[in-house]
């Protein structure tokens, strides 16, 4: 009984969690970018594959968890020329435009063959 009750309380944690996850990103949908954010965040909000905003600020495609203000201090850029970069990127991501490609780099799994 009580482990019953243990695997009841994690999955009724992990499904609060999943339902104010949801709630959270269904409302922060296309965000003004601001200073504190990250390109993760961004790319989130915007949905958009976050190795095109990396592109967009000449960055390496891997991970970056600083926020845009210290991104535009490192790189001695202006915040207004980040936000511009990184809205044109955006724009450009979404329909009506194709894509852009991923970074050759980027490894992908190997494709099954038939």
């Amino acid at each position: 009984m009580a482990l019953f009750v243990a695997v009841l309380a994690f999955t009724g944690y992990h499904a609060v969690r999943t339902v104010g996850d949801a709630i959270y990103w269904n409302a922060h949908r296309d965000e003004p970018i601001e200073r504190w954010m990250t390109i993760g965040y961004v790319a989130h909000s915007y949905h958009v594959p976050p190795h095109i905003l990396h592109r967009a600020l000449g960055l390496p495609p891997e991970p970056d968890r600083r926020p845009l203000g210290r991104i535009a201090h490192d790189s001695g850029r202006s915040m207004t020329e980040i936000e511009a970069r990184l809205t044109y990127a955006i724009v450009h991501a979404r329909p009506p435009y194709p894509p852009p490609a991923p970074p050759e780099n980027i490894s992908r799994p190997a494709m099954p063959k038939s």
